[in-house]
């Protein structure tokens, strides 16, 4: 009898002891309407006079010195409690929308975390990242390198990889304070812009952990997207801003986009293209892609590498110019393929060039290399910079191969 008690005192205890862990679940709990939750942020240049507006929070003349670093102004668009739309029903913005559910704030600070704090130092909340979706930065900033901002994120623990970053042709500012009518929240607008466009096959997957991960590649540089703010606050995806290093290099135009992705072989393929088949302008057939494929071949020739790239697009005839040109002919509909052919590798080695010059191997040929041709790789080129310079000189053919699979319901 007593052994019986000490068995199930000792499974009680045991009980006790597993379940007592979890009843201290919510010891350091903090109320949402505590935190400032942040939505999105923006980070522009600020002139030197800019210094003025910084109140000395994180550091102090004479003792704490300021960071030896231009000023940056920085937006941050912060969501407000119980403001924020639920469901479809809530959606639309219309005027005066974005300044209903967000509030945008702006500070100013000689680094992103010196900027900040000195918003933390305004905020009753304290910020909080974990909601944060959209970072949007200015090209002067980005020509100027992104260290500093990819330093302080990466080191966040709150900020998802999924978030988006991208480049603002003119003030990132003016994207913080849009209001747009199909969303009462720009940055979920922004958002949703960037996610549609990668669903339509406009945009390569480039979430922000993504950008580090190439950053980080030996043999490749990142890119973002490069967007413009229109006149009706909606929002434009002007092309790609490709780096070298953590500098922009330069941008790419919105078909080039369609070109990166060939080469990548990355579906679905969403761009449309317009050929001519007896060179007038009244003659021209648009074809739009559907899927495509791709294969990259390295070769060691004459002590460079030399790169090859295959390409198989397949192609739907959306719509032609003349009524009585006939397409639905063999013999019409190889010379489709084969004018679209001519103008597809123009494109694509267009951009291949463009990035050789500024050393921005943007497609990771250079992962190739390391991958297929380890040996050369540590023996002649071993670092970073080493391909950059490298990549200038290699030589890179592309190939593609046309397929017309549709020509639509009108034949005739």
């Amino acid at each position: 009898m007593g052994t019986n008690r000490l068995t199930k005192a000792v499974k009680l205890l045991g009980v006790v002891l597993v379940v007592l862990p979890l009843l201290t679940g919510c010891w350091d709990r903090l109320e949402i309407e505590e935190r400032a939750v942040v939505l999105g942020i923006s980070i522009d240049t600020a002139s030197p006079e800019a210094e003025k507006e910084e109140e000395e929070v994180s550091h102090l003349e004479g003792k704490f010195p300021a960071p030896k670093k231009e000023m940056i102004r920085v937006a941050v668009q912060i969501a407000l409690p119980g403001k924020i739309p639920l469901g479809p029903g809530e959606s639309g913005g219309g005027k005066g929308g974005a300044e209903q559910t967000v509030w945008v704030i702006e500070v100013v600070g000689h680094t992103i975390d010196d900027a900040l704090m000195n918003l933390q130092q305004q905020v009753s909340g304290r910020l909080f990242f974990g909601h944060l979706r959209v970072i949007v930065v200015s090209e002067d900033v980005a020509k100027k390198g992104m260290e500093n901002l990819n330093d302080y994120f990466r080191r966040n623990s709150e900020v998802r990889r999924m978030a988006w970053m991208m480049i603002s042709k003119g003030k990132a500012q003016d994207l913080m304070k849009a209001a747009p009518k199909l969303e009462r929240v720009p940055t979920l607008y922004l958002m949703s812009t960037l996610d549609d466009a990668v669903k339509m096959g406009k945009l390569p997957e480039d979430y922000i952990g993504m950008f580090w991960s190439n950053s980080s590649k030996k043999g490749q540089e990142g890119f973002l997207p490069y967007v413009e703010i229109m006149k009706e606050q909606n929002v434009e995806l002007s092309g790609l801003a490709y780096f070298k290093g953590s500098k922009m290099a330069g941008t790419t135009k919105p078909l080039e986009i369609g070109a990166y992705m060939g080469i990548k072989g990355v579906n679905p393929a969403g761009y449309r293209g317009t050929i001519s088949l007896d060179g007038s302008a009244s003659n021209t057939i648009t074809l739009y892609a559907t899927n495509r494929t791709s294969k990259i071949d390295v070769q060691i020739k004459n002590g460079l590498p030399k790169i090859t790239v295959t390409i198989i697009n397949e192609l739907n005839i959306e719509e032609k110019a003349n009524e009585q040109h006939f397409i639905d002919q063999p013999d019409i509909l190889k010379e489709i393929e084969r004018e679209d052919e001519k103008g597809a590798v123009k494109l694509h080695e267009g951009l291949v060039k463009e990035t050789q010059e500024k050393g921005a191997d943007i497609f990771g040929f250079g992962e190739y290399v390391r991958a297929k041709e380890p040996q050369y790789w540590n023996e002649h080129i071993k670092t970073k910079e080493g391909w950059q310079e490298m990549y200038k000189d290699i030589s890179i053919e592309v190939k593609i191969d046309v397929k017309i699979r549709r020509v639509g319901m009108k034949a005739r």
